[in-house]
Parts: structure tokens; C-alpha cells; sequence
């Protein structure tokens, strides 16, 4: 007999019928010998209408009340659930957040759990009932007993901490779709379903923008271990496994707040290639990493930077030993991408560093944190140590810096993050990096995402010493604006004695222009540049554990691009993605090409329920 926990979203509890329908799948699993505890989401568009609600009566409301008013949503379905199990002769008793014993922070409409009292919850399912959670909800700790939520998509996480509270075997989340597919069925109608998928690549694609599981629900499976599977509400077919590595034995107090950063990476292997003042167009970065690809050249990070006028730099780093090979490879093909348009422009520039090395801070518990990136840049900061490149991901966050620094900045970052030298989350050079083992035989490209609600902020001529990184990035995480791509660009200019850089960053549509004008500010009290802001870009990304040695996938994805005449703005890169920003109006056609470029489409067109 397994303990199950299974989740069901608002469209598959959006009329009687379905509840019905979900109530006769519950019935189903109890009569096989299980035990079961069902989280719910409000029906179909219920939320929705209640946020109508609130802003009929009011264009601001207290958020408090919005709280109090958004968890009556699911208290519907709870109760309407648990009349149908009843009807059907399974005992079953509905229960909202605050009953169970979810227990959050006191923070409205985005609360984070803190730990979850199973007494209760334990009781009934030993006496044989169905419990039937409200999802999305909870209590803070606080003695007011204060109602809040988790936030839109807050169900998935409220059933996969329940089932790690539970020590579930595992957690079913039921959908609208039947797995997870290599992209949005919307807008590539022959994306394929994925049989299994990492809790890594899975964190990648939920923060990118895909919606079948809400990024916090995959860093508590990552976290704890929890085996998760996503399956189609209306059909009994298999759906996709997120698999995990083994549990770190965490606590589970605190335990959507606890240690964000499990690990501190160093690698002195490392060397960097950098080509100055590239063309601006479609197809530059397509014949450097295909001539790359070519040579056999495995690259590490990527990034492509923001400048002025219309050339661009692009750096990447190798490891030491075939530094000479990619060098050749920079230096032979520099000439063939100056400007033809321009012959005046200068010609691009190779330029060479080889006393570099890699640092990073790995962990799942970083996602919508603005504060972790920032700390990581104060501590190097605090311990003087310069940050030549910058690499992010949902999973990770890296640093190139001087190798003769590598030392003092991990000993730094590893007291910062309370991370023990020697013991589990330390990994030195030659280790296997903060990444799940891939799904055995998977391609190197998982899925595509495509992210059109960003907007990309540059700030012009930063001074290039420690520090400003985290001064920049302190000040958005005190405003609570979370960062995703973040570029230093590679040129320095000396302006009044002082080497400069530019540095991009993308941030949410919605934080955009409250950042700029934060921003604006303090550049001119800090004598920064001009800050610049772009609401007009997309974010295309390809996800894959298998990437990792495989030189020629990011040539492969550059081509597609250039292939449609799709000029890349910005390129970022981890050990699992490639990220290029586009412009918004060739965002989907960006997907679409990049989908089938990979061959990741199936003979199956799926078609998402209303």
C-alpha cells in the first residue's frame, strides 16, 4: 500500500462534472489498496473572478484582505470534493490550509511554508479517509493566526511539501496537458511528450515560463527527494517523472527558507576567449561556435553582451588544455566577421586570458531570492575580489575571477553561505557539478522555453572594481526585483582615468520601469552611466542535462536563429542552458525554429482543454 499525494488544478475541478470525474479517479486509487490525501486549486476560473472582485471595490486593495479573499476560492472545491467522494461511500474530509497545519511566514500573497503539523493530517488518513487539502494556502506562525497564500501556482507547492511532510511515496500533479512536453503545445502543436525528466532541467523550464509545475514545487522535490510524476486529468496515461537525486537528509523546518545555496564550485581549469566588437546581426555567433563545433571545441559558459552602436562582444571559456585550439579557431575566423557594411569598423579582436577560474554557488533554493546572487557579490566584493564575467541560472550562479583570487573567494563564499570545506556541497575542480543525473539516453536538448514577459535594463559605464556588481544588485534585492540574465560586457573603456564597463541584466516586465527609476537615481549620485531600458525582448532557451560535453549544440541553436534572420541580443549559458534574448515580435518564431532545429517534435498534435 503507498501513501499518494495528488494535486488537480482549477480546469480539472472547473465544473460538477469534473469534480466528479476527479472523485471517481480518487475512489479508483483508494480501491486499489492506497492511501491518499488530495490537494485542489480553486474551480476553473474562480481566482480570477475574485481578483475582479477586489478591484471593483477597490484599485489598490490591502493585501491582507485580498488574502482573506483568495482562500475562499479553494475552500469551494474542498468541500464540493468531499461531498463526492462521499457520495461514492469513501469517507473523506476536506480541509483548508490553516487545518492541516501549513504554517508560513507572515507574508501575504507570497508566504513561503515553514514546516507542516501532520498530526492531524496523519489521524484521518489512518482512519481511512480521504483528506481533501486546500491548496494555495496557509497560516502564518505569528499568534494573530493570520490567513495567506503562496501565490498563483501555489497548489503545486502546497502538494509537494505535503507529501514531503508525509514522507509520500510519491506526488501526482494532474493536469491539463499529459506530461511534460518539449514546449508549450500552444504554440508548437506537435511537441512531444517526455517519458522523464530531471528535477534540474525541470526547475529550468518551470522558471522560464513553462506552466505545467510551479518552480518552488520542483525545488522541494529536488530538495527532499520527493518522487513527482505530472499526468493528463483525463486520460490514464503514464505522464513524465521528475526525478531527483538522493535526499540531503534536510530538516524539514523552515523548509521552504532553508539553505538556499548547497554548494560552493571552484575550477582553475579554465581559460577565457573573447571577440571584440562583432557585428550586430544575424548570423555572427552561428558561424564562430559552428566553426567551433567544428574543431571539436567543448565550450563552457557563453555570453554575449550589450553595447552601443552596432557591434557586440561575445566571451566564452574553455578548459585550459584546448585554450590553443579555440584560440586558432577565434583568431582565423575574427577577420571574416568584420562589418562589410561598415569596412571603416574596426576589426573584431581576439583577445586571450588564461589566468582565470570559475566560481560558483549551486543549490535549489535560490528561485525568486533576489538576495543570494547579491550576497554572493558582496562577499567577493568584501573580500576584493573583481568579478570578470557572471553566469546565472535557477540552479546555480557563476563568477569568472583572477585564479590567483580563487582561493579567497571560495574560502569567502564558503563562510558566507555556511558551507563546510571537505564535506557534502564542496566540489573542487574535476567534480561533478550541482546538476541531477541525466534521464538515461536522453537527447541533449529536453525542451524549449520562451519567456516574452521580461524586459532588459543596461547600465553604461560602471566602474570596473570590486564591489559594484554588489552594490547594483544589493540595491534591486532590497526592492525585491528579482534578477535572471545578468552580462558584464568584456570591453572596458577609461573614462577620466577610471576602466568602465557596461552590465545588462533582464528582470520581469512588471519590475521593469520601477527599476529603471530606482536605478536612474542612484547612477547619478553614484556617477554611473545612463540606464537604458528594453520592454521589447523575448527570452528563447533550450534545456538539457545532456548538453554537458556536446561542442556542437549552442552552434546548432545560433543557426536556427540565424537561419530565420533572428538577430541575438544577449547570450547566457549554464552548465544545462542557453538563453539568447531576442526581439519580442520574433519570440515565437525563435521557438519554433530552435524546436525544430533539435528534431524534439512528435507525430502527435496535443491539444490543450479549455
Amino acid at each position: 500500500m503507498a501513501l499518494i499525494v495528488q494535486k488537480y488544478g482549477g480546469t480539472s475541478v472547473g465544473s460538477v462534472e469534473r469534480i466528479q470525474a476527479v472523485a471517481q479517479r480518487v475512489y479508483k486509487t483508494v480501491k486499489a489498496g492506497n492511501s491518499i490525501v488530495v490537494v485542489v486549486s480553486a474551480m476553473g476560473k474562480t481566482t480570477d473572478g475574485l481578483v475582479k472582485l477586489a478591484t471593483e471595490i477597490s484599485p489598490n486593495p490591502n493585501r491582507r484582505e485580498m488574502d482573506m479573499l483568495l482562500s475562499t476560492g479553494e475552500q469551494v472545491t474542498i468541500a464540493l470534493l468531499s461531498m463526492a467522494l462521499q457520495e461514492l461511500g469513501q469517507p473523506a474530509i476536506s480541509m483548508t490550509g490553516a487545518q492541516v497545519g501549513i504554517i508560513t511566514e507572515a507574508q501575504y500573497s507570497r508566504a513561503r511554508i515553514l514546516h507542516i503539523e501532520t498530526t492531524r493530517l496523519t489521524r484521518h488518513i489512518n482512519e481511512g479517509k480521504v483528506v481533501v487539502v486546500a491548496g494555495f494556502q496557509g497560516i502564518s506562525s505569528a499568534g494573530e493566526m493570520e490567513i495567506t497564500t503562496l501565490g498563483r501556482g501555489g497548489s503545486d507547492t502546497s502538494a509537494v511539501a505535503i507529501a514531503a511532510a508525509l514522507k509520500a511515496n510519491f506526488c501526482e500533479i494532474y493536469t491539463d496537458v499529459p506530461g511534460i512536453l518539449t514546449t508549450d503545445p500552444r504554440l508548437v502543436a506537435e511537441a512531444q511528450l517526455m517519458d522523464a525528466i530531471t528535477c534540474d532541467e525541470m526547475l529550468e523550464l518551470a522558471s522560464l515560463g513553462a506552466k505545467v509545475l510551479h518552480p518552488r514545487a520542483v525545488e522541494i522535490a529536488r530538495n527532499y527527494g520527493v518522487p513527482l510524476v505530472v499526468r493528463s486529468s483525463w486520460t490514464d496515461q503514464p505522464g513524465t517523472w521528475v526525478t531527483s537525486t538522493k535526499p540531503q537528509g534536510r530538516s524539514l523546518i523552515n523548509l521552504e527558507i532553508a539553505r538556499p545555496v548547497d554548494a560552493v564550485e571552484f575550477d582553475t581549469d579554465q581559460a577565457k576567449v573573447a571577440l571584440l566588437r562583432v557585428p550586430d546581426k544575424p548570423g555572427v555567433a552561428a558561424r564562430l561556435f559552428g566553426e567551433i563545433s567544428r574543431q571539436k571545441v567543448d565550450v563552457d559558459l557563453i555570453i554575449q553582451s550589450v553595447h552601443e552602436g552596432n557591434s557586440n562582444d561575445i566571451a566564452f571559456t574553455v578548459t585550459t588544455p584546448i585554450l590553443r585550439r579555440a584560440e586558432a579557431v577565434a583568431t582565423a575566423i575574427a577577420p571574416a566577421l568584420r562589418s562589410q557594411s561598415n569596412p571603416n569598423l574596426d576589426e573584431a579582436e581576439v583577445m586571450i586570458e588564461n589566468n582565470i577560474a570559475k566560481v560558483s554557488i549551486a543549490g535549489a533554493g535560490m528561485i525568486g531570492r533576489p538576495g543570494v546572487a547579491a550576497k554572493m557579490f558582496a562577499t567577493l566584493a568584501e573580500a576584493g575580489v573583481n568579478i570578470q564575467m557572471i553566469s546565472t541560472s535557477e540552479v546555480k550562479v557563476s563568477c569568472v575571477v583572477n585564479a590567483n583570487q580563487c582561493d579567497r573567494a571560495v574560502t569567502a563564499l564558503r563562510t558566507a553561505f555556511e558551507i563546510e570545506a571537505g564535506k557534502q556541497g564542496s566540489r573542487e575542480a574535476g567534480e561533478s557539478a550541482c546538476i541531477d543525473s541525466p534521464v538515461p539516453n536522453c537527447p541533449p536538448v529536453r525542451g524549449v522555453a520562451l519567456d516574452l514577459n521580461q524586459a532588459r535594463l543596461a547600465i553604461r559605464q560602471l566602474p570596473d572594481r570590486p564591489g559594484m556588481a554588489a552594490k547594483l544588485f544589493g540595491l534591486l534585492a532590497q526592492h525585491n526585483i528579482s534578477v535572471d540574465m545578468i552580462i558584464q560586457s568584456q570591453r572596458c573603456r577609461v573614462i577620466d582615468g577610471v576602466p568602465r564597463r557596461d552590465i545588462a541584466f533582464t528582470v520581469s516586465r512588471i519590475d521593469g520601469e520601477s527599476a529603471k527609476k530606482m536605478l536612474t537615481q542612484v547612477a547619478a549620485e553614484l556617477g554611473w552611466g545612463e540606464v537604458v531600458l528594453d520592454s521589447a525582448i523575448a527570452k528563447v532557451s533550450i534545456v538539457g542535462a545532456g548538453m554537458v560535453g556536446q561542442p556542437g549544440v549552442a552552434a546548432k541553436m545560433f543557426e536556427a536563429l540565424a537561419q530565420q534572420q533572428i538577430n541575438i541580443q544577449m547570450i547566457a549559458t549554464s552548465e544545462i542552458k542557453i538563453s539568447c534574448v531576442v526581439a519580442q515580435e520574433q519570440g515565437v518564431k525563435a521557438l519554433q525554429a530552435i524546436h525544430a532545429a533539435f528534431e524534439l517534435a512528435g507525430s502527435e498534435k496535443f491539444v490543450v482543454p479549455a
